[in-house]
Formats: C-alpha cells, sequence, structure tokens
C-alpha cells in the first residue's frame, strides 16, 4: 500500500516539480520556481510521514500478532496432547520439536532475505547516487564558463535525484523492516508457547 502511494502520488508530483523548475529555469517570463520547490519539500515531508506511519502500524501488528501466534500454539499443543490417545503426549511434545526446528529454519531463511532485499536494493541507490553527485558536479564545473540557466537546470536535476535516491531508501528501509518485523514477530509466538 504504502509502495503504491510513493509510486502513484509522489513520483508525479516530484516529475512535475521538476518540469515546473525546468520551465522556471529556462523562461525569463514564467518564474514557478518556488512552487517547484514546495512540491520537492511536500514529497521529502510526506516521505516521512509515510515512514512514521508504516513503522507505528507494523509495531502495533507485532505486538498484537505475537500474542495470537504464542495462544495459538499453547492451543494446538494442549488439542494434541488431549485428543489423541495413547501417544498425544508424544505428539504434544513433538509439536514443541516441530516449531522449534522451524523457527530455526525461518530464523536462516529470514537473515538469508535480508541480505537479497539489501543485495537488490543496493545497486538502484548507488545509481540514483552517483546521479545526484553527477549533475551537481556538472553544474559545479561549468559554473564559470556556461550560462546562468543551464547551470540552474544541472543543479535542479541533481536535486530531483536526491529526492529519487530519499524515495528509493524509504521504500528499502520499509521493506527491510517489514522482513525483519515478519521474523520478530514469529519468533515472540515462539517465546509465548
Amino acid at each position: 500500500m504504502y509502495g503504491n502511494i510513493i509510486s502513484s502520488v509522489f513520483l508525479p508530483l516530484i516529475l512535475v516539480g521538476t518540469s515546473l523548475g525546468i520551465i522556471s529555469q529556462i523562461s525569463d517570463k514564467i518564474q514557478i520556481n518556488k512552487l517547484s520547490k514546495f512540491f520537492k519539500s511536500s514529497v521529502v515531508w510526506a516521505l516521512g510521514i509515510v515512514l512514521t506511519i508504516f513503522v507505528g502500524v507494523l509495531s502495533l501488528e507485532g505486538t498484537l500478532t505475537s500474542s495470537v501466534d504464542g495462544i495459538t500454539i499453547k492451543t494446538t499443543k494442549a488439542v494434541v496432547t488431549s485428543a489423541i490417545p495413547v501417544v498425544g503426549k508424544i505428539l504434544g511434545e513433538t509439536v514443541d520439536a516441530v516449531l522449534g526446528c522451524s523457527n530455526i529454519l525461518k530464523n536462516a531463511l529470514g537473515f538469508v532475505g535480508i541480505f537479497v532485499v539489501l543485495a537488490i536494493c543496493i545497486m538502484p541507490i548507488i545509481k540514483l547516487a552517483i546521479m545526484s553527485v553527477s549533475f551537481n558536479l556538472a553544474a559545479a564545473l561549468s559554473e564559470p564558463i556556461a550560462d546562468k540557466k543551464i547551470v540552474s537546470v544541472l543543479g535542479q536535476m541533481g536535486d530531483t535525484f536526491k529526492v529519487l535516491l530519499g524515495m528509493v531508501c524509504t521504500i528499502s528501509v520499509m521493506l527491510i523492516i517489514g522482513l525483519t518485523l515478519v521474523i520478530k514477530i514469529t519468533n515472540s509466538g515462539m517465546m509465548y508457547r
């Protein structure tokens, strides 16, 4: 849901803000640079708010889900122990062992999953950081020899890539937090058994 908000609302706002900034820098008659800066600063603030809400909601869900998981595990163990004659107690203890083994397997897969997510996210982050630095460096190097409008447009593009970098980092952090919280939820459920 949050990723859809970022891609369908914030990304178009950034593109519109960049277009307005470029138009403002190129044209002498149309000056809408303040509107462009407003769009960009609004997106930065909204990204912070979305990330805060995301972490808050997931933390609440994690706390509630771990309690429910613990109760479910205790109930399953009690039902297996009492419902199956003769070998019910042995199977009840086996449920404990199976859940413990699945917890170890889940932790290992979760650890690998976090590294896979980092490996997927790191390349776009590096590319956007290089683009931002390249445009800002081009603006700085061309300032003594180029027209002021060209330098302003290059700086505008560098700022746009900086905001896009923030968006990608926000989505990456949300993905890692979500994965980590899923791992924590299942660990807490095992703790309550």
